[in-house]
């Protein structure tokens, strides 16, 4: 090929879709959406156990039926977005969604909201990855591509706060069913968006036949390994179904590296993992993930038990965070992600949110929102801001086309199971330490209103205690980030992805515009 037509060819290729920034609207809605629903249930769920006669023991399942089938099929959605097309994998989720969350504002008995939950995970997990996939390969340029990233690195990190406000209005004023009617409006407009806007680019499907086993394998082994944390918060790490539960999703996640390694079409393809920087993110963005919803826990907690605020007010109490978070993305991250390489970002922005973190230890039973939770917040969101922002987009560096939708569900997969993680190691060190405290100070808890003022007290230093772990978490974020992550400054370079045998064994080459990260 002479060197004019080369070039011709690249130009071609290089060609934006006008409709991107519209199309980044809706994909950003949806995105919303499901971070939304990941903690506005919360809220709501005392409401809902009393109107639907849930029993204690079962109220855990609202939030572990849809996390286990959120987190089991992410794989599996990711490659289906790969071989359906992103666009329509991204309609077909937010419809079902729509769908899921209309039966459970309907539920009128335990099971119906329970399989609302489950079903809602299912299509979560088809939408998800088709979501981030889609900007992956719909925003090329690369100052274009760092804006785009930032709007949703700040919706995936604030989102959650986000639903703790709607949640708290919407149970407080209106009834808990409609933290799930609110997802209608929301996937619909959202659907129809996406169908009318989002053209999807051409050569970059993955036609070859599904990994039957590495779907079983890895969805029992992740469904394995968020249920086991799920029960190690209610009955403990030594509970014999607890250890069960790990042991076999170690097996079987060790199962499905061995098959990926040999079948000619695997799921999850290792090269997908081994590249250093996106292995460096998945790692990173997870253990910052445990960090990051442990402290909603808490805070929550502490805000409305020890300080009796409404769900409304404690809503409105994690703001600063949400602030600290959109700017960090957009207006540091965004700004900053062209002009110095992805480690320089995330590095420092996991140490600016480990001092907010660290700033949380020194929680009393009497402390001033103002002076210490909300700067803390403010720090948090900041780091965690700018340190997404980047990380979002690294995780499809350099990716093949044909793995963009499994290599983005693998970023939600890290989120999901660091979250499951994060809720139940850090509420197990709490419950511990203020069990211990509680133990050695109530020989002196005498007089009315002591035995009171003691568990506040016991409460507020398990907080602390569980806080000074994700210190050292979001620390090794750090340390990861600036080992592991090597990319330069991010470069708008077109490469060929090839549709070979692998992808679909059709043999013809496709040139497809990738974005890569020079270095």
């Amino acid at each position: 090929m002479s060197k004019t037509a080369d070039t011709t060819q690249l130009q071609g290729a290089a060609a934006p879709d006008p409709s991107r920034w519209k199309a980044l609207v809706f994909i950003a809605l949806a995105q919303l959406m499901v971070v939304l629903d990941a903690t506005i249930v919360n809220i709501a769920l005392p409401s809902a156990q009393q109107d639907l006669g849930i029993s204690d023991g079962n109220r855990q399942w609202v939030i572990t039926a849809y996390a286990l089938a959120f987190g089991g099929l992410l794989l599996f959605g990711g490659r289906i977005a790969d071989l359906w097309g992103r666009k329509r994998t991204f309609v077909v989720g937010l419809l079902g969604f729509a769908a899921a969350s209309a039966l459970g504002g309907a539920a009128t008995g335990e099971a119906m909201l329970l399989g609302s939950r489950a079903l809602q995970g299912a299509f979560g997990a088809l939408l998800a990855p088709a979501a981030l996939s889609l900007l992956a390969v719909m925003f090329t340029d690369a100052r274009e591509r760092a804006k785009a990233f930032g709007i949703y690195g700040a919706i995936a990190g604030g989102g959650g706060a986000v639903g703790l406000i709607l949640g708290g209005f919407l149970t407080e004023y209106l009834d808990w069913r409609w933290t799930f009617y609110v997802n209608v409006p929301f996937a619909v407009v959202a659907a129809a968006g996406a169908y009318f806007v989002i053209r999807e680019p051409a050569g970059g499907r993955n036609r070859s036949a599904l990994d039957i086993p590495g779907v079983i394998l890895s969805t029992l082994g992740l469904v394995a390994l968020v249920y086991g944390f799920t029960r190690a918060e209610s009955d403990g790490w030594s509970d014999t179904t607890t250890i069960g539960l790990f042991v076999a999703s170690a097996v079987l996640l060790a199962a499905f590296v061995l098959t990926e390694s040999r079948v000619r079409s695997p799921l999850l393809p290792l090269r997908v993992l081994t590249e250093r920087n996106r292995g460096g993110v998945y790692l990173s963005l997870g253990l910052a993930i445990i960090a990051m919803f442990g402290l909603f826990l808490f805070l929550t907690y502490y805000l409305q038990v020890v300080k009796g605020y409404s769900p409304v007010r404690t809503g409105f109490a994690f703001l600063p965070m949400i602030a600290g978070m959109i700017t960090g993305s957009t207006q540091i991250g965004a700004r900053l992600m062209t002009r110095v390489p992805a480690r320089a970002l995330m590095g420092p922005g996991f140490l600016v949110a480990a001092t907010g973190m660290l700033l949380l230890t020194q929680l009393e039973v009497g402390t001033s929102y103002a002076s210490l939770i909300l700067p803390a917040q403010l720090l948090l969101g900041l780091g965690m801001g700018t340190a997404f922002m980047p990380a979002m987009s690294l995780a499809t560096h350099g990716v093949e086309a044909r793995d963009a939708g499994v290599a983005s569900a693998m970023v939600n997969t890290s989120q999901q199971v660091g979250g499951a993680i994060g809720t139940a190691l850090l509420n197990t060190i709490a419950a511990s330490a203020t069990t211990s405290y509680i133990a050695s100070h109530a020989a002196g808890a005498t007089g009315p209103g002591a035995q009171q003022l003691l568990q506040l007290q016991a409460m507020v230093h398990g907080y602390a205690s569980a806080i000074w772990w994700a210190v050292g978490i979001l620390a090794a974020a750090a340390a990861i980030a600036f080992t592991f992550i090597n990319a330069g400054r991010p470069g708008a370079t077109v490469i060929a992805s090839s549709a070979d045998g692998e992808a679909g064994g059709e043999g013809v080459a496709d040139e497809v515009k990738v974005p890569v990260v020079a270095h």
